[in-house]
C-alpha cells in the first residue's frame, strides 16, 4: 500500500544544520509521556524508543520527516507531530513522535536491535532472501489485497536505493 505522506525530505533539515564530517549517523528519540501513552508503562520495551540511520540513508530523497498523511495533519496514532518514513525499510525504522534528533559518529543503539539483536539488525532493509528467525520474509500480504505476493528487494525501491549498500553482505547486515 502506498501511503500519501505529507512532509519534507530529512535532507532539508540536515542541510540547515550542516553536519560535521564526523557525523556518520542520525539518531532519533521518541516522546515518552505516560499520560498520553499509557502502554509505555509495560515492561515490553525500554523507553524512549530509539532508532537510527546511516547519514547516506538519511540524506536520500525518499527519506522524509512526515507531518501529515492523506492531505491532513498527522494524527497522534500515526506519530504526530513528526515521524520518520524510510519506504525501503521495515516499519520499525519509522519512529513516531520524534522529540530528539542527534548527529553522531558511531552506530546508534536502536530499540529493536537492543531488544532482540538476533532478530532485528541495524539496517532493517527489506530483503526477501533473509528470513526472520521465526518466519519467512519471501512473501507478503499487502493491505487491501487477498493472497500473498513475492516480497520485493528493498520493498520495491531497489532501483533507487540499492547503491547505498553496494559491497555490503545483506545477509549479515540485515
Amino acid at each position: 500500500m502506498v501511503i500519501p505522506w505529507v512532509g519534507f525530505p530529512l535532507s532539508r533539515l540536515l542541510d540547515q544544520v550542516q553536519p560535521s564530517s564526523s557525523a556518520s549517523y542520525v539518531a532519533f528519540e521518541t516522546l515518552v509521556d505516560p499520560r498520553q501513552m499509557p502502554n509505555i508503562r509495560s515492561n515490553v520495551l525500554d523507553w524512549p524508543y530509539v532508532e537510527g540511520l546511516r547519514m547516506d540513508e538519511a540524506l536520500h530523497p525518499l527519506t522524509i520527516l512526515a507531518t501529515g498523511l492523506y492531505g491532513e495533519t498527522l494524527p497522534p496514532q500515526n506519530g504526530a507531530p513528526v515521524r520518520l518514513v524510510v519506504p525501503w525499510k521495515y516499519g520499525f525504522k519509522g519512529i513516531k513522535s520524534i522529540v530528539k534528533i542527534r548527529l553522531v559518529d558511531t552506530e546508534p543503539k536502536t530499540t529493536w536491535n537492543q531488544y532482540a539483536p538476533n532478530e532485528y539488525g541495524f539496517y532493517s532493509n527489506v530483503n526477501p532472501h533473509v528470513n526472520h528467525p521465526r518466519w519467512s520474509q519471501a512473501r507478503e500480504r499487502r493491505i487491501g489485497e487477498f493472497g500473498m505476493r513475492d516480497t520485493l528487494m528493498f520493498n520495491g525501491y531497489a532501483d533507487q536505493v540499492a547503491q547505498l549498500y553496494t559491497g555490503m553482505d545483506l545477509k549479515r547486515y540485515f
